[in-house]
């Protein structure tokens, strides 16, 4: 049997999953020092609830895995983690509002790979239920730059209204019934050019003088701020007042269920030109989980942490790599093996991050395993050291050596 993985899955070794729970941390402590607390939801949806009318729409169903269960039951992985939020609010309704979750989980979706993009990948998700103030609008942009700042990528982020793009669509003379089509279309126009986004509308059913005009109402800004969806923007905008944050009539976001506000996260001066957040308003999907006609405003934003960290390793290119979390490698003699390990439960007892030497070949050997995973420091546990109530600790990135107390020793790695 060869040895393979499913066709856009991967393996993370460690020096990839330390930089992979840096970011995650980062997001957490982000979203918390926002207000967010955390849910967690199944990987696996039932059909119905990720096919629903208000859930993704036709484009990323093409891209779900399918499944079915023994029951016969037909059920999808999820494609995103705003679905399970709505069905899981739709299941909770006398939840107290609003409702500030964030959730960080794999999602699925069977679709081309690229630089940045796999078919299983993590989302990191914040989300607000219950409040159509444009303030919780702007919190979510502005969560999302505080999160860029913290991670030190230099970020542009594109905002835009789904009604600027209806209002442009009618200008434009495309029938209604097909708005959301010329929609889908245009938030490709980066990825295929401006010729092939009129080809697809047209193939869609819309005249190509009306796919024209509609490309070309992107342009038209002052006409476009007389209307609605300009009209619910531009308090969003007046909060953040940030030079990062720029208003782009074309940028249209493919998933159906955005109702307002939408906006992405692009990171200057990279080679990976996907998005690194998106998100927006979609204030429909939940009353229709909870089949009422109750409208439940909503608003959230989705941080994609593969492109992220495809940034990250591209600015760090050439910088050493954490290959452990250990910060200390004890390295007894044979005899001394008892000593080691107690010395050991000492430093993981004062929080330090400790491996211990379980074969004891040697100081030689112990340095050369060290030094191959990047440990900063080592402890060596020597007959002379225990003699005197000491260890010796030597330093691996300058090679400086001190004989130190055990307690000593841990003021000295805790610094």
């Amino acid at each position: 049997m060869e040895l393979q993985l499913p066709r856009g899955m991967r393996d993370f070794p460690p020096e990839e999953k330390i930089l992979r729970d840096d970011v995650i941390a980062t997001l957490k402590e982000i979203f918390e020092l926002y207000g967010f607390s955390p849910l967690e939801t199944p990987v696996v949806e039932r059909w119905e609830v990720l096919s629903a009318k208000y859930s993704g729409g036709e484009e990323i169903l093409k891209e779900t895995f399918k499944l079915t269960d023994q029951g016969g039951r037909d059920l999808g992985l999820r494609y995103d983690l705003t679905v399970p939020l709505a069905r899981f609010v739709g299941m909770n309704p006398t939840i107290k509002r609003p409702f500030k979750r964030y959730q960080i989980g794999t999602v699925y979706r069977d679709g081309p790979i690229k630089k940045g993009r796999t078919r299983e990948f993590y989302q990191c998700d914040a989300d607000i239920v219950g409040s159509s103030s444009p303030l919780s609008d702007a919190e979510c942009v502005q969560l999302a730059l505080d999160v860029f700042e913290r991670l030190e990528i230099d970020v542009i982020v594109k905002i835009n209204n789904r009604k600027i793009l209806s209002a442009m669509a009618r200008m434009a003379g495309v029938p209604e019934a097909l708005t959301d089509a010329a929609i889908l279309s245009l938030d490709k126009l980066e990825k295929i050019g401006p010729e092939e986004v009129i080809r697809e509308m047209t193939e869609r059913g819309i005249n190509r003088i009306s796919a024209e005009r509609f490309l070309s109402g992107a342009q038209d800004q002052e006409t476009l701020k007389n209307s609605d969806g300009y009209h619910e923007l531009e308090p969003v905008l007046n909060f953040l007042q940030d030079p990062r944050v720029v208003w782009t009539p074309s940028l249209a976001r493919g998933l159906s269920y955005y109702t307002g506000t939408i906006y992405e996260a692009y990171a200057k001066e990279s080679s990976v030109t996907g998005s690194l957040a998106a998100g927006g308003r979609y204030d429909n999907m939940i009353g229709q989980f909870l089949e009422s006609t109750e409208k439940i405003p909503a608003v959230g934003i989705s941080f994609g942490l593969e492109p992220i960290l495809e940034v990250l390793k591209e600015q760090r290119r050439g910088l050493p790599v954490r290959k452990t979390v250990t910060q200390a490698y004890v390295i007894p003699f044979k005899r001394l093996l008892a000593e080691g390990r107690a010395i050991c439960q000492q430093l993981r007892r004062a929080g330090i991050k400790t491996d211990i030497d379980f074969s004891a070949k040697g100081i030689s050997d112990g340095l050369k395993y060290a030094n191959a995973y990047g440990v900063s420091f080592v402890v060596i546990v020597g007959p002379d050291e225990i003699a005197q109530g000491k260890v010796k600790l030597r330093d691996m990135r300058s090679g400086e050596e001190q004989l130190l107390t055990v307690e000593a020793l841990i003021e000295k790695l805790r610094q």
